[in-house]
């Protein structure tokens, strides 16, 4: 005769299902507690972008970032540079110094002279296993994005692209990026793997204080490789002589124009007024989508980060898309005749009002208000 069930022991079973939920993440059931061997991980590092003979300034930025990081982690900062014979590393690493690191790790080699992706990721990743950072930053840059998804892939890591900000909760990366097309924001944590990696587009973190007194160490590594394992080759480089000049993530003044303005005609209205206060002209992914302005001019997500002192916005509604591309701007002036626009919220002065007589109003007071100023010192 078969022995009834016995009943089950609740309080067990709840135990071990909190075991579980702990050491689970969601639906695949992968482990959210870091292995014994990866808490040996410590460190922030920065990549140090640099191109003939000039480091990339996202580079400094991240720079300041790792090194609010570092401080709430209580770890040293470090910068990482790689090139060849003719780059100028110890120059770059005593500026790295001045800007937060407290070290630089420099591998120099023929075949790094010039980037290519095998190269610079078999060199960056093999700094990484022998020296383990926990985390590590690069600038989200033609070169940044390329070399982080290449060293993502091959330590088996977690990579957040295009972060807005980075926090630390606990000793995890808090990396907060747009969703979603933009509309919301989320903040993702790589919890179970180490390095946690992330990249960040150039102005989105105001750049830091120099500290001329800062001085550091440097640490050399070899690559080990020789260009005949090397696939791609390059040959020589040839600027884009017709390339637009346009530098709208550096620019002191932008006024930007939207949708709001109707059409292609009304938006030259943001051209007469950059043209009055020596600025940029900005747009956004609507109107460029639309013709009205070319695609370098647009600010955004999908477009360029600004931190201008001044940003005008005429007929922008201020979706998040556009918003975590020009909200860190010292001063940010809103027009449109909607009230409830989202770009009030976070606006500094705002106008609600029809931009098309707005903006011919601004040019002409900023004109008349300027030519007073040039008369006086003339």
């Amino acid at each position: 005769m078969a022995e009834p069930d016995k009943p089950a022991n609740v309080p067990q079973m709840a135990a071990a299902a909190a075991a579980g939920a702990a050491k689970t993440a969601g639906r695949s059931g992968r482990s959210t507690e870091l292995p014994e061997h990866l808490k040996a991980y410590k460190g922030v590092w920065v990549f140090i972008e640099h191109d003939r003979g000039q480091v990339h300034t996202v580079s400094w930025e991240l720079m300041g970032e790792a090194r609010k990081l570092a401080d709430k982690l209580g770890v040293d900062v470090s910068g990482v540079l790689l090139g060849g014979p003719a780059d100028k590393l110890e120059d770059f690493a005593k500026e790295a110094y001045v800007y937060g690191a407290d070290h630089c790790y420099i591998m120099r080699d023929p075949v790094l002279q010039g980037y290519r992706n095998e190269p610079y990721t078999k060199g960056l990743t093999d700094l990484v296993n022998q020296h383990q950072p926990e985390i590590l930053l690069l600038g989200a840059t033609t070169m940044g994005r390329d070399l982080a998804g290449s060293v993502a892939t091959t330590l088996g890591t977690g990579l957040t692209a295009d972060c807005t900000e980075l926090n630390i909760d606990g000793r995890a990366l808090a990396a907060t990026r747009p969703t979603f097309g933009g509309s919301l924001l989320c903040t993702i944590m790589t919890l179970a793997y180490r390095p946690q990696m992330a990249t960040m587009r150039p102005r989105t973190a105001p750049m830091p204080a120099r500290d001329e007194r800062r001085t550091g160490d440097i640490v050399t590594m070899a690559l080990g490789m020789i260009e005949t394992d090397i696939v791609t080759k390059l040959l020589e480089f040839i600027p884009d002589a017709n390339r637009n000049t346009v530098n709208l993530a550096y620019a002191d003044i932008i006024v930007t124009g939207g949708k709001g303005l109707k059409n292609a005609d009304n938006f030259k209205l943001v051209w007469e007024l950059a043209k009055v206060l020596g600025a940029e002209v900005g747009a956004t992914r609507a109107v460029t989508q639309a013709g009205w302005c070319e695609a370098e001019r647009q600010v955004g997500q999908t477009g360029k980060t600004v931190r201008p002192k001044l940003y005008i916005a005429a007929g922008v509604s201020g979706a998040i898309q556009h918003r975590v591309g020009m909200e860190s701007s010292d001063i940010i002036v809103a027009i449109n005749t909607d009230a409830n626009a989202p770009i009030f919220d976070f606006a500094h002065h705002g106008i609600v009002g029809n931009a098309l007589q707005v903006l011919p109003a601004l040019t002409q007071a900023f004109a008349t208000r300027l030519g007073k100023q040039i008369r006086k010192v003339a």
